[in-house]
């Protein structure tokens, strides 16, 4: 559904600095901020711990403003996910309240040419794109790219527009990466067309907000694709997976963050980087002393505060399928939700020339997929909201304490919290020093806490199960 699809008025929003926003931890870096900014020397870049955020004279940073309230995805005062979900997709035939609005979900990849073994999962996202080129309902795509030389640009990935396939297919696989949109929202409101733009939630949310607040945007933004989302990472995991293998960042071309081998479970995730040299080195996230997603080493701090796993505002979204025996499946396969009555027919159409292989399935399927995100979005959400912050308080569709948590639960969200607040912390003070072992030693005994206490493992676990705060649960 294009973002045009409604003239609804925007309500009166509290005018909000982007400080604020930074300082209270609340920025994913998203870039919306920048690219409506007209003011010079306002810019996106990654602060000192590998984190997105915007820059720019003290002026614009301190000044309060009703729009950018308005087009910040974190903001309190901009629309939450219910909301613009209810205006873009307000006939959709289903309604669950962690999948949002939708008109039908699949699980399932794609049949013709290499979408699948191109990708980190089913292919799906790169083929609904191209099909949207193909037919003609875009003729652009925003999404993320390797960077073609990363030092020059200062990173490893970067938002790109692609008007065809062999461009799009440069974009394919997961980047656990910060990236950021003003460059391409810029170009977008330079270049009359129809765009689709790819995202994590957030992200998505951003361009919603964006286009409700820009006629250009509203226009020309034809159609969203949302990744299912578990938290943002900074660079620095990039720069520890390259430590871990011995090797400098600086030295890395490439890096694919989930190389499939067919013969390996999906979930088997393996780490590939390519040298400036072309030699190639890899390893085993579960071999890597931050390799465990669940414990939140380097996430960003604003994804404490986001309840939408499953991008509720996009068009179109895509995860992996993690329940058996997709998840087995070194091959790939995804689960997807389609919110688009335009898109629903494409898949239709699509799984009528037998071109994707995609099967319905009903909510619950899809929401244990995801179980482990949503239970830390929403459940460990709600714990995290009476817990005291300084600076601005988010506004969030999950109430204060609204779950009951056993003490086990309760330590593991803390743990998390603790462990992506210091990872950055801590891999500053060893970059610093020039000595990786300083961080290695801390990221190992910090895993071996967290699993302790979250799968009751080691002596750390036996300790945890005699202070009553580990169990037999095996959930993260």
């Amino acid at each position: 559904m294009p973002c045009n699809s409604s003239d609804q008025q925007n309500p009166p929003t509290p005018a909000i600095a982007p400080k604020a926003i930074t300082g209270s931890g609340l920025c994913i870096g998203c870039g919306s901020c920048v690219a409506k900014s007209a003011r010079p020397g306002v810019r996106m870049q990654l602060d000192r711990y590998g984190q997105m955020k915007p820059t720019g004279p003290g002026t614009w940073l301190q000044s309060r403003d009703e729009e950018f309230a308005r087009i910040c995805p974190f903001s309190p005062g901009a629309r939450d996910e219910d909301e613009l979900a209810a205006e873009h997709f307000s006939r959709a035939k289903n309604r669950h309240p962690l999948l949002g609005r939708f008109e039908a979900a699949f699980v399932g990849h794609v049949e013709e040419g290499e979408y699948r073994s191109n990708g980190s999962s089913g292919g799906m996202v790169t083929w609904v794109a191209a099909e949207l080129l193909r037919v003609g309902l875009v003729d652009c795509v925003a999404h993320v790219k390797q960077s073609d030389d990363p030092q020059s640009e200062g990173r490893l990935f970067h938002y790109s527009l692609s008007r065809n396939l062999q461009e799009l297919q440069a974009g394919a696989k997961s980047r656990y990466y910060p990236v950021e949109l003003s460059g391409v929202l810029q170009s977008i409101r330079e270049a009359p067309g129809r765009y689709a733009v790819v995202g994590i939630p957030c992200f998505i949310k951003a361009v919603r907000l964006a286009c409700a607040d820009d006629p250009i945007l509203k226009e020309r933004i034809a159609f969203t694709l949302g990744l299912f989302c578990g938290h943002m990472k900074s660079a620095r995991m990039a720069e520890s997976f390259a430590w871990q293998m011995g090797q400098d960042i600086r030295q890395v071309k490439r890096l694919d963050y989930r190389k499939k081998t067919p013969e390996r479970p999906a979930n088997w995730y393996r780490a590939q980087l390519t040298l400036e040299n072309g030699e190639t080195r890899a390893q085993d996230w579960w071999h890597l002393v931050d390799g465990d997603w669940g414990a939140g080493f380097f996430q960003n701090p604003a994804c404490n505060f986001c309840d939408d796993v499953v991008a509720e505002t996009a068009d179109i979204a895509f995860g992996d399928a993690w329940k058996e025996p997709y998840s087995s499946d070194g091959r790939g396969t995804n689960v997807v939700i389609v919110r688009s009555k335009g898109l629903l027919d494409a898949i239709h159409a699509g799984i009528d020339e037998k071109r994707i292989a995609l099967s319905n399935v009903d909510s619950e399927f899809v929401v244990a997929t995801q179980a482990a995100g949503f239970r830390q979005r929403r459940e460990g959400l709600s714990f995290r909201l009476t817990w005291p912050r300084m600076g601005m308080r988010p506004r969030k569709r999950v109430h204060t304490g609204s779950h009951s948590l056993s003490r086990q639960r309760m330590a593991v969200y803390i743990m998390r919290y603790w462990i992506s607040f210091w990872s950055h912390r801590v891999f500053s003070i060893a970059e610093l020093l020039h000595c990786p072992g300083v961080y290695m030693l801390w990221a190992r005994a910090a895993l071996a806490c967290y699993q302790g206490v979250a799968y009751s493992r080691g002596p750390i676990g036996r300790i945890a199960q005699s202070l009553g705060l580990s169990g037999s649960e095996g959930r993260s």
